[in-house]
């Protein structure tokens, strides 16, 4: 089988996959770190920016935020406890593919029908020309796919599309060839077809026999779409990237990446199932759907809304609590270590923030 369709199987299996078991983010009892398990300083932030493209989009009501591969809830939590300005408009809508995250969105929020939040949500909705209500936020809903749109607001992807299946190609002597995966999980390389090897040429017109570079077309296909559902607004990606000559250079199994019980993880053919896998970005194969109209590091974007304030403020609260010492002072002092984390250059501060904005 083509490696795309393994990695679908591995991570969305309903019952065999590492999702649709389960698998997720989080401190205890979790498999890897997101910006959002460091604490709610992200979702603070995200607020504040939330906040400010609300405002430029001149306050509409309602304003509705998708986060896509929401796993079990907790930036939405963060950011709706940080009371953004825009959550008399909000409705907030969780897009998760794992049932089980689903379930454990529910125990932490309150969750409303996707048709009081959103309206009609597909295009055979029997209520598709009825509007959604103003001044109702937050509403906070779940749904497993994205809404249909069109609407006006953000679609935000955090460190979903390194999550999402992709081919595997390598250079040979005589061209390109793609990488599948045979009955007894060894890999097996045959000629790519025309149009992939095509499109392997134009990304790396110079790769070296045995380079190795991933194929994501369903990331592309999901840029698509989510440039599709939005009236006006736009599209943030958040996730760890390169671009795919760059990769080409490195070793495969630097941007294929396992992770297990906040570990690296074994060989991606491994374990399948009991182990995350992911692959960088490729953000020059985003580009070909659009280019981004904004692309920095994530300690940037940060910074750009309001972490050093937030950061500052904690700052003088720990230092006029410290003598007390309780649980209000150490989530000030919390704060700052958080900071830390949220933008060092080599870890999550690392991770690039696109963003592609819609009319």
């Amino acid at each position: 089988m083509r490696f795309d369709e393994l990695v679908e199987l591995a991570l969305y299996h309903h019952e065999a996959g590492f999702y649709g078991r389960g698998g997720h983010a989080g401190r205890g009892g979790g498999d890897f770190i997101t910006s959002p398990e460091v604490g709610p300083l992200f979702g603070a932030v995200l607020a504040r920016a939330l906040d400010a493209w609300w405002d430029e989009l001149d306050r509409p009501d309602p304003f509705v935020v998708v986060e896509a591969g929401a796993g079990a809830g907790t930036l939405a939590r963060a950011v709706l406890d940080a009371r953004p300005s825009c959550a008399i408009a909000l409705r907030y809508v969780l897009v998760e593919r794992s049932l089980v995250l689903r379930r454990r969105q529910a125990e932490r929020l309150s969750l409303e029908p996707a048709r009081l939040a959103l309206g009609p949500v597909g295009p055979d909705d029997p209520d598709l020309g009825r509007r959604p209500i103003a001044g109702l936020g937050p509403l906070v809903t779940a749904l497993a796919e994205l809404p249909a749109g069109p609407f006006t607001g953000v679609v935000l992807a955090n460190e979903l599309l390194d999550n999402l299946a992709f081919r595997l190609l390598e250079r040979t002597h005589e061209g390109w060839a793609e990488v599948r995966v045979g009955e007894r999980l060894d890999e097996v390389v045959v000629p790519a077809e025309a149009d992939v090897a095509a499109e392997a040429r134009h990304l790396v017109p110079d790769a070296e026999a045995g380079a190795r570079i991933p194929l994501q077309q369903q990331a592309q296909a999901w840029l698509r779409q989510a440039l599709a559902a939005l009236w006006a607004g736009r599209v943030v990606m958040v996730d760890y990237a390169d671009d795919t000559a760059s990769l080409a250079r490195r070793p495969w199994t630097t941007w294929v990446r396992t992770y297990r019980a906040h570990g690296l993880g074994g060989h991606p053919l491994e374990h399948l199932g009991e182990q995350d896998l992911t692959c960088e970005v490729a953000v020059d194969q985003l580009s070909h759907v659009r280019v981004p109209s904004a692309d920095r590091s994530q300690a940037e974007f940060l910074r750009a809304h309001g972490l050093e304030s937030l950061v500052a403020a904690a700052r003088d609260a720990w230092l006029a609590r410290a003598h007390v010492g309780d649980l209000e002072a150490l989530k000030h002092r919390s704060r700052i270590a958080e900071a830390q984390a949220l933008c060092d250059p080599s870890g999550l501060g690392g991770f690039r923030v696109l963003e592609w904005e819609v009319g």
